[in-house]
This record gives structure tokens, C-alpha cells and sequence, in this order.
């Protein structure tokens, strides 16, 4: 008895250690991009890791064709993560932001990688910071996508947590 006891307690040390390491970043899932006038949903995202990178995919679109292909990008761009002409690629379901590493020790958190605007081509520097629901600034759990011009200069979009379902859904 005593060593099943034994066998069951690593066991458990094991399944601990291992689910912390493999915790989600709280910057992935499923967000919707809002429009900044009108304060309503434009794209739905799902952020994910991948071999220890941060990258987003457009999920649906807001009064767009869904099958809208990204015809004002280039063919290509430097590390873009999808093979192929990016000019040809559908906006829903390629990869548009890439690259991003994690900022040691802060979780939601995500510097030097890429986006590409499908809408114009425009290729941007981007971090990506997720801000917590504190009850003045931010009243719910945002996500905050920032696109870098040069050094200091560029735009913020601001993101906000959803579903699947309702990433996935809007039209």
C-alpha cells in the first residue's frame, strides 16, 4: 500500500509540474478587434502559440465577403508564416500577425513580431499587451495590438475577450 501511495504522490507532482508548463498564455484565445468610432466588432481573431511564438489569425469579418482574398497585399513578406502569394490568400483564416516572442516574465505580454494589414498591404512592427480588468482604464480584459510605424510611433488597437462562437460569427 505504502508504495502505490508513493507511485501516486509522483504521479501527481508530475501532473502539476507539467500543467504549468504547458499553461496558456492569458493573451491567447478568441477576441474580437472593435471598431474605434463606432465601438462595435470588426474582426474576430484567435491568437495562439506555436513552438513558442505568438501569432493571429483572422476568424470572420464584420460586412465583408467572408471568401475576400487580400489582393492589395505584396506576393510576399519577410518571415510571413503561410507558403505562398499572400495576395492570393483569403483574408479569413491566414495567419496576419506572426512572430511575436514573450517579454520575460510578464504573461500576456509579447514584443517583435509582424502584422500585415490585409486591407492595404501595410506591413507593421507589433507588440501585443494584454491589460487586465481593473475597473477604471480598462473595464473589462482587454488586449491591446500595437502597430509600429518607426521607434515610438504607431496605433493601438484595442481588443476585446469573446468565445469561439462569437469569434467565429460575425458577418
Amino acid at each position: 500500500m505504502r508504495k502505490i501511495s508513493k507511485k501516486i504522490f509522483i504521479l501527481l507532482i508530475f501532473l502539476l509540474f507539467t500543467g504549468i508548463c504547458f499553461a496558456m498564455d492569458p493573451a491567447e484565445g478568441f477576441w474580437l478587434s472593435i471598431d474605434e468610432k463606432t465601438g462595435k466588432p470588426i474582426a474576430g481573431w484567435e491568437i495562439f502559440i506555436y513552438e513558442g511564438k505568438l501569432y493571429g489569425r483572422i476568424v470572420s469579418l464584420t460586412g465583408l465577403e467572408q471568401n475576400m482574398r487580400a489582393d492589395r497585399c505584396k506576393n510576399s513578406y519577410k518571415g510571413f508564416p503561410t507558403p505562398g502569394k499572400v495576395s492570393e490568400m483569403p483574408v479569413i483564416g491566414t495567419t496576419w500577425i506572426f512572430g511575436l516572442v514573450p517579454v520575460e516574465g510578464r504573461p500576456g505580454q509579447w514584443k517583435s513580431g509582424n502584422v500585415v494589414d490585409p486591407n492595404d498591404g501595410s506591413m507593421y512592427e507589433c507588440k501585443i499587451t494584454l491589460h487586465p480588468a481593473d475597473g477604471k482604464k480598462f473595464k473589462i480584459e482587454t488586449l491591446e495590438m500595437r502597430g509600429i510605424t518607426i521607434g515610438p510611433f504607431g496605433r493601438s488597437q484595442f481588443w476585446q475577450r469573446a468565445t469561439r462562437i462569437e469569434a467565429t460569427s460575425l458577418r
